[in-house]
């Protein structure tokens, strides 16, 4: 069982004989009353995001009964996102809605883990730090420091983050899958 403070954004929980992930959450604590957490769930199964009010130190939520396996992302026609078991080669689809955010940092041939719920894929965890590449980024102007600001770069995967002003397209950046920011150049 998971308590209010074990809550985090990402953690899988059920609720309501559900698998849901949280997606976002605040504690609250007000000047009168009981202290409580409102929270934003995803369903792993449908894709739908309701808003649940938790009481703080009271309420408990279960720990849904999930299975991951490493897998290798092969490509998207559009619609799905396909990957295969590299030990028995088995192949499953993902929806767009089921991958979300993480299509941006798919790489064809990469890997992944795949959630699976009550035997069916729901969802994909990646690795907290991913190497893109720059797609497209402006030039470097004489005078910009590598301090105090910085440029839109856009990735091969079309994610848009900022970059300090020596980052060049063709560069190899390490990105930080969690809060979307630039961690360091790869050598």
């Amino acid at each position: 069982m998971y308590e209010t403070t074990d809550f985090r954004k990402g953690l899988k929980i059920e609720y309501d004989n559900k698998a849901f992930e949280i997606v976002e959450f605040q504690h609250v604590n007000p000047g009168k009353g009981s202290a409580f957490v409102r929270t934003r769930i995803k369903n792993l199964e449908t894709g739908k995001v309701i808003d649940v009010t938790f009481k703080a130190g009271v309420d408990k939520v279960g720990v849904p009964d999930l299975a991951s396996r490493q897998m290798q992302y092969l490509y998207n026609d559009g619609t799905n996102y396909h990957f295969m078991d590299t030990n028995t080669y088995d192949q499953v689809s993902l929806t767009n809605e089921d991958v979300g955010d993480a299509q941006y940092y798919l790489i064809e041939n990469s890997q992944a883990r795949v959630t699976y719920y009550r035997g069916k894929p729901v969802s994909i965890d990646l690795d907290n730090f991913v190497e893109l590449t720059v797609k497209e980024t402006q030039p470097n102007i004489r005078g910009d420091t590598s301090s105090g600001g910085g440029k839109p770069a856009t990735m091969e995967t079309g994610l848009t983050i900022n970059v300090p002003f020596h980052i060049n397209a063709g560069d190899v950046l390490k990105i930080d899958t969690r809060t979307n920011r630039y961690v360091e150049k790869v050598k």
